[in-house]
């Protein structure tokens, strides 16, 4: 028992800060500004089913599917952490004013819908850190030595992922109640300094890849050849 509750506060502790579902919420909130609450709800159930999905398929399947494509970790934070950084760059120039820019006519009841999935759910919510360490998380599993260990770790950390998932749902669905907390100016600042701090999540997700690539290929390269040795 006291393994169960150690794996699942473990997986808890390691997912929830990269997740940050109230300060993503904010970011939600910035990205749903023309939607109705209803459909804002309705979005956040898909978001946090869809992250649901996300976290489990990387729990379960995310080492062989990197290994099927070889794709490596840090390639995919290098891919997915200039996704971050350049959604978090776009809503700090736009603050909460979103949809100031956009025409009533390209604005639609079903758009919102639209982008239940990206890029609500990937890269904003579960995005390629989040993948990362529940991949990281998933490797883990071969340290148990027995079935009854692996199951004992799995069944912990699927409850660990569906805490974080009704967590998504509640702080993406009840943004609204933060705006009305806060008012417009102080929500625009709230929304302004969330998606500072995706952007420099993005920057750091590309420097851990890119930091790894490097190293890979300056351990990887050859030694230099002695002049003496060239002449």
């Amino acid at each position: 028992m006291n393994a169960a509750l150690n794996t699942f506060l473990l997986v808890l502790a390691a997912i929830f800060p990269v997740v940050n579902p109230p300060g993503s919420a904010l970011v939600f909130l910035g990205l749903t500004r023309g939607a109705a609450p209803e459909i804002r709800r309705v979005l956040a159930w898909r978001v946090a089913r869809n992250s649901f999905i996300v976290l489990v398929c990387s729990l379960l399947l995310g080492a062989l599917i990197l290994q099927f494509y070889g794709i490596s970790i840090p390639i995919l934070r290098v891919a997915g952490g200039f996704i971050v950084a350049v959604s978090g760059w776009r809503l700090l120039n736009e603050g909460s004013h979103k949809d100031l820019g956009t025409s009533a006519s390209e604005v639609s009841p079903s758009n919102p819908l639209d982008q239940a999935f990206y890029p609500l759910t990937l890269p904003l919510t579960t995005g390629p850190g989040t993948i990362a360490v529940v991949i990281s998380l998933g490797l883990s599993k071969a340290s148990y030595t027995t079935p009854a260990g692996e199951l004992l770790f799995m069944v912990s950390s699927l409850l660990a992922v569906a805490v974080i998932a009704v967590t998504i749902f509640f702080a993406f669905a009840y943004a609204d109640r933060i705006q009305a907390l806060l008012g417009q100016g102080g929500t625009d600042i709230a929304v302004r300094l969330s998606a500072f701090i995706l952007f420099c999540l993005g920057v750091q997700i590309l420097w851990s890849g890119g930091s790894e690539l490097l190293r890979s290929v300056l351990v990887g390269a050859p030694p230099p050849v002695p002049p003496a040795i060239l002449k």
